[in-house]
């Protein structure tokens, strides 16, 4: 209690939703508590008996977004007052008649929230669990070596050609994958251990998803390091190559698959199998993406009439837009040329970075900021240009492509970004979410976010920023000069000439190899000096201090961004279009990302598995399922038909996103329905463009297409396009689908002043 200047303080009024409370807030070393009695109830002019019971706000420190002391002298007479904005979208403010208490009171708070130093003080490690969980153990519920048998792969069966290595079961090859890795039982570890080291921070494309009815795949890894020179790896490409062989589709000797049904009318799946040039319209956004991949993946070789789902069209994902790929080139990363992978396409996804996500939410903050004051509704307007419902689209929309490959095209699929853990885990995790159905059960969804997102090293600790930072705290009329608080969310990243400046700060960490920093994705541990086929790199990573646990560490603001709260979002979506085929409700979502910032539990404490096995999790916290599993009654879906038969229209296998049905999550910010989606949700999410022909149509998240034979895109680097069918499918429809066509000359293109903005973003 050392940091506790005030642990009690009376005469309290709490203001929500511009209504007003009084009572007492009490100030603990991992809470906020606020109690209140509630005012007698009357009943025939006498009190009710007995009467109201007196009522708790807890606010766990973690979970306080911002923090603004607004101090009145005594002369004002007017009380002085803490604001807080909460990262589940609680907004409260506490008055109080004494202006030093109101300040011992910040002080208390930033002292427990963002003063700890180490993610060891945080309330998971003395937190003691009620009775109902100590009997449930929810580290117990993901298990590496049952998932990965439940998909067909285990170490007696190679059959479905797959095998588990443990080549990283020390995390000495890749630090921030999981221990075991499940890879094609063609490749040795040796070739595993030279690939390693074409990708990023070693993570080289492993399995994450094998399809139980076409053996179809998917595997995530990060970028290559292609380098302005152009590096190649033949054990990269063995790799990949040994991966889009594991299964070989055949024409079905029957019913060919039907095209995905959206939830507007439809055509016969007669109809829907047909070609573009027989009778496919404009309207069909998804019809187009699909058949731009699978022309540019033909090669122009076959002729004669497609049977849709006949053809392997197996894709690599790259979830950046081009010119964000682009830019990483200039810094020794990039995307792969694709010359050197005949055997697949690759797609560019135009969804943006973190940086671009944690400010598009900051809007949406900014828009709902007033809650606590004011009883007043949202303005719609300002939610729509946030940009935030058209990032969940667009994630919706790229989890469409991926499904459709794998589920329809029996597609083998690699999913990649940046470093691997932010957009691919969102991709990864939604496109399982709708090809198996297990993982829209409770137990699967656990599963599969202990196996994509924790397994796989997304930077839980860093993108949620646990412990805080003092920028997020603020005492009006007493801001110290430089720092821009008056937009306060996730972080900050406005002002004129930020950008620039951010990308040569970016250029100047490459180039000094002596910046240990991992402010910028573009200096860290080396990995970005150029590569050399011919050098043996047979130095594992030398961990300090276990990587840091015992170190002091704050939060460094630019590098939180909603990215799992968006997972949840999308996921959200879905449960909203299909309502009968999720076992949980949205409240289990809603109160899953609370406990993502509560810090209660510790299965999200740290950014990867081989921190959370150095800090001894199992033994020292208590697992998050534990509290959903105890309480499973409440997150039961009551809607849920858990049949599974592809020939009863609702009971289908897989689902299919529809982006253009998305709408905001209002219980999540604590709205209602009418407050923040209004009778115009769907209008406000895309921007309607048209075909020419007065049919409105809906833009995609596939900002280029690339082969070894064709590319097509902004960007994208390749050989010239031809004059063959294929390139009338692309005249048709880049227009309706916002991609542009031109030639494409050796090496790649200069970018133009407008490119070079979004160039400087993604390098910060």
């Amino acid at each position: 209690m050392e940091r506790t200047r005030i642990a009690k303080v009376d005469d309290v009024k709490l203001v929500r939703r511009g209504e007003q409370v009084d009572g007492t807030l009490h100030l603990t070393p991992h809470h906020l508590i606020f109690c209140h009695t509630p005012p007698a109830v009357l009943e025939d002019g006498f009190v009710k008996s007995p009467g109201p019971k007196p009522r708790e706000l807890w606010i766990t420190y973690p979970i306080i977004q911002t923090c603004t002391l607004r101090p009145a002298p005594p002369a004002s007479h007017l009380p002085s007052s803490i604001r807080l904005r909460c990262r589940d979208f609680t907004f409260v403010c506490f008055c109080f008649t004494d202006e030093k208490k109101a300040r011992d009171v910040y002080d208390n708070i930033k002292a427990w929230t963002c003063k700890l130093g180490r993610v060891e003080k945080l309330y998971a490690f003395t937190y003691q669990p009620q009775q109902l969980e100590k009997d449930v153990n929810g580290w117990d519920i993901y298990d590496a070596r049952a998932e990965w048998k439940r998909l067909g792969i285990s170490d007696k069966d190679v059959d479905r050609g797959w095998r588990i290595s443990r080549i990283n079961s020390d995390y000495g090859f890749s630090p921030t994958y999981p221990a075991l890795l499940a890879v094609p039982s063609g490749i040795s570890d040796n070739t595993l251990n030279y690939a390693g080291r074409y990708r990023s921070r070693v993570r080289l494309p492993v399995l994450t998803y094998l399809h139980s009815v076409n053996n179809c795949s998917i595997t995530r890894s990060s970028q290559p390091l292609v380098g302005v020179r152009g590096n190649r790896s033949i054990q990269d490409e063995k790799l990949l190559a040994s991966i889009f062989s594991t299964s070989h589709s055949k024409p079905p000797t029957s019913t060919p698959p039907s095209r995905p049904r959206s939830r507007q009318s439809r055509r016969s799946s007669e109809e829907d199998d047909s070609p573009l040039g027989s009778g496919l319209t404009l309207g069909d956004a998804e019809a187009l993406e699909d058949e731009m991949i699978s022309q540019v993946g033909n090669d122009h070789k076959t002729d004669g009439s497609r049977v849709y789902g006949a053809q392997q069209h197996n894709l690599i994902v790259d979830a950046r837009p081009t010119v964000n790929a682009l830019a990483m080139q200039a810094v020794g990363l990039g995307s792969e040329n694709m010359d050197n992978y005949p055997f697949a396409a690759k797609v560019y996804l135009g969804i943006d970075n973190i940086h671009v996500m944690r400010d598009s939410l900051n809007k949406v903050i900014d828009t709902l900021k007033d809650s606590d004051v004011t009883p007043l509704a949202p303005n719609r307007d300002s939610l729509a240009k946030s940009g935030w419902l058209k990032h969940i689209a667009g994630i919706l929309d790229g989890t469409g492509i991926i499904v459709r490959q794998v589920g329809l095209q029996h597609s083998h699929v690699l999913i990649h970004c940046s470093d691997g853990w932010d957009r691919t885990s969102q991709l990864s995790a939604l496109s399982q979410l709708c090809l198996d159905p297990y993982y829209r059960t409770l137990e699967g969804f656990i599963v599969l976010v202990e196996k994509d997102w924790l397994s796989f090293g997304h930077m839980f600790r860093h993108r949620s920023g646990f412990l805080s930072s003092e920028k997020w705290f603020n005492i009006e009329n007493e801001r110290v000069g430089g720092d821009n608080l008056g937009r306060q969310g996730f972080g900050n990243n406005t002002g004129p000439g930020h950008a620039l400046e951010s990308a040569l700060l970016s250029a100047k960490g490459f180039f000094n190899k002596e910046n240990t920093s991992r402010e910028s994705i573009v200096d860290s541990d080396g990995e970005l000096q150029p590569y050399d086929m011919g050098q043996q790199n047979t130095k594992k990573a030398v961990p300090s201090s276990k990587n840091g646990l015992n170190e002091k560490s704050t939060t460094k603001v630019k590098e939180t961004s909603p990215v799992f709260h968006q997972f949840l979002d999308a996921t959200y979506q879905l449960l909203h279009q299909y309502p009968t085929r999720f076992e949980f409700n949205e409240r289990f979502l809603r109160r899953l990302l609370y406990h993502l910032y509560s810090c209660q539990y510790g299965t999200f404490l740290y950014n990867n598995e081989k921190e959370r096995v150095e800090a001894r999790l199992r033994d020292k916290t208590r697992s998050v399922w534990d509290y959903f599993i105890s309480r499973k009654e409440q997150f039961l879906n009551d809607r849920y038909d858990a049949m599974i038969d592809d020939n009863v229209r609702g009971r289908e296998r897989l689902v299919f996103p529809a982006s253009g049905e998305v709408r905001w999550w209002n219980e999540l910010f604590g709205r209602t329905d009418a407050e923040m989606n209004g009778s115009t949700r769907i209008s406000q999410t895309h921007q309607s463009l048209s075909n020419g022909n007065g049919v409105a149509i809906k833009p995609t998240v596939l900002t280029g297409v690339e082969t070894a034979e064709d590319a097509i895109g902004a960007g994208v680097a390749g050989k010239e396009l031809g004059s063959d069918g294929a390139a009338s499918v692309f005249g048709a429809g880049l227009a309706g689908l916002g991609i542009g066509k031109g030639k494409v000359k050796e090496g790649w293109k200069s970018p133009t002043p407008s490119l070079t903005k979004r160039m400087e973003v993604e390098m910060q």
